[in-house]
């Protein structure tokens, strides 16, 4: 069993997309390839969740314009990520 990679981001956090947000069609009120967040927006991350099949984490990031959106780590940056230190005692 694939155990759950933890997030490097927590939730409150301020975060900026690396890439434009484009709508796929699943957001509402907007057509598709729609911009909806241009590349170095900040956000706040409003949840932590993962994605039950890759078992990676998933982050709710509230956008300015009210946008919530759903983006991997690799989509966001951060000066100050969690980082995880393995072996020190």
């Amino acid at each position: 069993m694939i155990e759950p990679r933890q997030p490097i981001y927590q939730w409150g956090q301020k975060v900026c997309v690396e890439a434009d947000i484009l709508n796929d069609g699943s957001y509402p009120g907007h057509e598709p390839e729609a911009l909806l967040v241009a590349a170095g927006t900040e956000g706040e991350i409003v949840q932590v969740g993962y994605h039950e099949e890759a078992k990676i984490p998933v982050y709710l990031v509230e956008f300015p314009g009210g946008y919530v959106i759903g983006c991997f780590e690799e989509e966001l940056s951060s000066d100050h990520k969690t980082e995880q230190v393995a072996g020190l005692l």
